[in-house]
């Protein structure tokens, strides 16, 4: 997987998932924060949403706030851990990795590596992914 340093704008998305998760934390529903930026230069945030059986990652949360907003494009996305106060950068699990795939292969993911965010492609996160969108 190759991947590259963050700049000042994606630590402005990093902020952003911090804000959103701080604002909203609960041990008991809420724990991680997303945000994505779409192409328009807007931002999305999310949390997850928990419950006993399932309950989508924050990461959906925020996609799917930005679809409903009319936004198609998703430059890029981040996962904060709202229960450390350094907020980490998170992974994205398994689930929102082909979600990735599906709605934003060309996104660029925030992660941690080696204690320090960097990023890359959404796309190089699952290689040989499952595709069910006629392709």
């Amino acid at each position: 997987m190759e991947t590259s340093g963050v700049d000042a704008h994606d630590r402005e998305l990093i902020q952003a998932a911090v804000d959103v998760i701080h604002r909203n934390y609960d041990a008991d529903h809420h724990q991680v924060g997303a945000a994505v930026r779409c192409a328009s230069g807007k931002v999305y945030v999310g949390v997850n949403v928990e419950s006993c059986g399932y309950g989508p990652c924050a990461e959906p949360v925020a996609i799917g706030a930005a679809i409903s907003a009319g936004e198609r494009k998703i430059v890029a996305i981040v996962a904060v851990y709202g229960g450390d106060e350094r907020y980490p950068v998170l992974s994205p699990c398994g689930n929102c990795r082909q979600m990735l795939v599906d709605y934003a292969p060309d996104a660029m993911v925030i992660l941690e590596q080696d204690g320090r965010p960097v990023k890359t492609r959404a796309s190089s996160l699952l290689p040989a992914a499952y595709r069910n969108f006629g392709e």
